[in-house]
């Protein structure tokens, strides 16, 4: 069976099939209601709709594996009590179906607690199942990783801004699939022994809905970590919605937004 690497149409998830077939789904922040309440936000726990939309996608896809890339809880440097709570019933769910394969993401500390059974915990340098590298991204990844066709990546929570005639401005959820860029030292000194390694990267966008997101089609994106900062060809990145709506490249809509702002 040839790779694919398959977004599912509507969904912030996506279907890896190769020798098995792998069900990726990115921050998740279990939690983050927590945190809202403290900015003044009464927002009651979404563990139970995040759980069965996932359930709902296992079913659907019947995935031989489930990847976590990072952020499945929210709150650092600690585990907060609805973390406590939550987290333990939200991994057994799935892994009663399949292995759980979670590549530790920066707000994922404390988690090791509550990985058991057929959930495995994977450092934050990111790992390779099946031909494929899954990493965060908030930490560089392991050269083995270059290796891979390709490396599936989350943390920025990619979106496009749109900007209408009267300045009006939404922000919709976004997948980015960029190039390698070799001309920065920070990359090319750590990588020097993978010269010839050019896997596609994938940025995954957010499965909660309430965490917000870094807009990539603006002038100066605010990008997180040293793979988007020092690692990928981002204004030649192409940009797609949910829907499956092929943006095109993200240095054409960084243009059209500045534009719109005049």
């Amino acid at each position: 069976m040839s790779l694919t690497v398959q977004p599912i149409t509507g969904e912030p998830a996506l279907v890896v099939c190769n020798t098995i077939r792998t069900l990726v789904i990115a921050d998740l922040h279990i939690g983050i209601e927590q945190e809202l309440y403290r900015s003044g936000f009464g927002i009651p726990s979404q563990t139970k709709k995040i759980s069965d939309k996932i359930l709902t996608l296992i079913t659907e896809h019947s995935p031989d594996r489930i990847v976590l890339l990072g952020d499945v809880k929210h709150n650092v440097p600690y585990v907060s009590g609805q973390e406590q709570r939550e987290l333990p019933a939200f991994l057994a769910s799935m892994a009663r179906h399949a292995p759980v394969e979670i590549a530790a993401g920066n707000h994922d500390g404390g988690i090791d607690k509550y990985v058991i059974g057929s959930v495995t915990l994977h450092p934050s340098a990111g790992f390779v199942l099946d031909g494929v590298g899954y990493v965060h991204g908030h930490a560089w990844f392991h050269p083995d990783l270059l290796d891979a066709e390709y490396v599936i990546m989350a943390h920025n929570h990619p979106t496009i801004r749109f900007v209408d005639d009267l300045g009006y401005r939404s922000a919709e959820p976004a997948w980015i699939r960029a190039g390698l860029r070799r001309d920065d030292p920070a990359f090319t000194d750590r990588y020097r022994d993978h010269d010839s390694a050019n896997p596609r990267v994938i940025i995954m966008p957010a499965f909660n809905e309430l965490c917000g997101g870094v807009p990539f089609n603006v002038r100066n994106p605010d990008l997180l970590g040293p793979i988007a900062v020092h690692a990928l060809k981002i204004k030649d990145a192409a940009a797609y919605l949910l829907d499956g709506t092929n943006l095109g490249r993200i240095g054409d809509l960084t243009r059209l937004d500045t534009d719109l702002l005049k």
